[in-house]
């Protein structure tokens, strides 16, 4: 019987767990909510 490898091998997922740690940093790091230009600027859009 196989064992379920849970480890998460999808890019796409990786990098949006990424992203959403840096924003959840970001966010506790600053003072207040961010406005959407900060967001963009995280984001890295224009």
């Amino acid at each position: 019987m196989n064992k379920l490898d849970r480890r998460v091998h999808d890019e796409i997922v990786m990098a949006e767990i990424e992203l959403t740690g840096a924003l959840m940093i970001a966010a506790s790091e600053h003072d207040g909510p961010l406005n959407q230009d900060e967001l963009d600027l995280l984001l890295g859009v224009a």
